[in-house]
């Protein structure tokens, strides 16, 4: 299941010369369920070998901005070497997330 969320609507008004207003682009983010009954670990780079830095209770739901290939690992959603960045140094597991998808559903992380 995911659920789309909106990020980021506004105006900006310019300063230009008739008053132009700018507006700013609106960033869709999606949220995916994480395997029900699970209590995943959110680690701080997109592999087993890195730190926890949080453990995500049972039916979290998680946004994905970007994904990374990692260490391959085999979830209730089958075996997979992606990783979902969820946040600024926060990785879960894509074997472990209900994306609907065995490949990406997100833009690669640079």
């Amino acid at each position: 299941m995911s659920v789309e969320r909106t990020a980021g609507a506004g105006r900006v008004e310019g300063a230009g010369a008739a008053g132009a207003e700018v507006y700013a682009a609106t960033a869709a983010v999606r949220y995916y369920s994480v395997a029900p009954g699970v209590r995943l670990n959110v680690r701080s780079g997109p592999g087993t070998g890195y730190g926890i830095v949080r453990v995500l209770p049972e039916g979290s739901t998680v946004p994905i901005y970007c994904q990374t290939p990692g260490t391959s690992v085999t979830g209730p959603y089958g075996t997979s070497s992606i990783w979902d960045n969820i946040g600024s140094g926060q990785y879960v597991a894509d074997a472990y997330v209900q994306t609907g998808s065995d490949g990406y559903v997100a833009s690669r992380c640079s």
